[in-house]
């Protein structure tokens, strides 16, 4: 699905990469087989090859029309930056300003890019690379950023922080697409609550990151929630308990996790995770004490 209506509010889907990922069996901590051969059929199998188990996987960004305004949300992980320590998004060339602009979107168009969190795969195109510089992609935008997740992956900030799960796998990536946003005074950064403007609300949901966060958008027929990376997969809503080894706190993300897909449920929004492959918006429904997804979505 590349568009979504919730009535006064639009959603646009922007592509930027497409391909496969780590097994079930690799990206899971607390992964149990039993488990998976329980439920593995009942996810879409555009989301997962049971053949070979591989995840099939998205790098994607959203365009929220609300309000008059162009909301950016997570800008994937951008072209021509090393990444040492993950070289599938490295160097990348893909055609993501041109899809944007395919989409109805120029850079100049974008009023706010919003990251759900600080990761590699979610800020690259808040930079562009300009005569040897690091500069914005969006010139007339204001970024938000979480306050938690810009202190904790500053590097100068590595001795207050000094056990990261993921420092290799995001090495360089706020030195290129975080600091020269920072240093023009670009960016909010937000912490708890905010209301960003009407229709558009902040939630801290911390775990996969210290300050990932939950973007709440209502229209006059719906709400949808953007949830980053705290489900990476459909899977993770049979098996909440689950959580991807690139969860900084492993504890808290398993509680944050099960907390989303119950406001999820109770509030019938659409559920709009940072990876899903061609189902990639999903509603939750309780079930006993579990959940299950329903990609039937209007």
């Amino acid at each position: 699905m590349d568009h979504l209506s919730l009535g006064d509010v639009h959603i646009h889907r922007i592509e930027e990469w497409s391909g496969t990922f780590l097994s079930p069996q690799h990206l899971f901590t607390g992964f149990d087989d039993k488990d998976y051969q329980r439920v593995k059929d009942k996810v879409p199998a555009t989301t997962l090859n049971v053949g070979n188990d591989e995840i099939y996987a998205r790098l994607q960004s959203w365009v929220i029309e609300i309000g008059g305004k162009k909301i950016l949300l997570d800008t994937g992980a951008g072209n021509d930056k090393e990444r040492p320590g993950i070289p599938l998004f490295g160097n990348l060339a893909t055609p993501f300003m041109t899809r944007l602009a395919a989409a109805g979107f120029r850079a100049d168009d974008i009023d706010m890019v919003i990251c759900t969190h600080l990761h590699v795969d979610h800020v690259g195109w808040n930079t562009k690379l300009v005569d040897g510089e690091w500069l914005p992609t969006f010139p007339n935008a204001q970024y938000v950023f979480s306050s938690a997740d810009a202190d904790y992956w500053n590097p100068d900030n590595r001795n207050k922080f000094p056990e990261k799960i993921g420092e290799t796998v995001n090495e360089g990536f706020f030195n290129d697409s975080v600091a020269p946003i920072l240093r023009r005074g670009m960016a909010q950064l937000v912490s708890g609550s905010v209301e960003l403007m009407p229709g558009v609300h902040l939630d801290p949901a911390a775990g996969h990151t210290p300050g990932s966060m939950t973007i709440a958008v209502t229209g006059t027929k719906g709400r949808a929630l953007f949830v980053g990376d705290i489900v990476h997969h459909p899977l993770q809503v049979f098996q909440p308990h689950w959580n991807s080894i690139f969860c900084e706190d492993q504890t808290r993300a398993r509680a944050t996790r099960r907390h989303v897909l119950t406001r999820v449920a109770e509030e019938n929004a659409v559920m709009i995770p940072a990876h899903f492959a061609e189902d990639h918006v999903v509603r939750v429904k309780k079930s006993g004490d579990g959940f299950v997804p329903d990609f039937v979505i209007f």
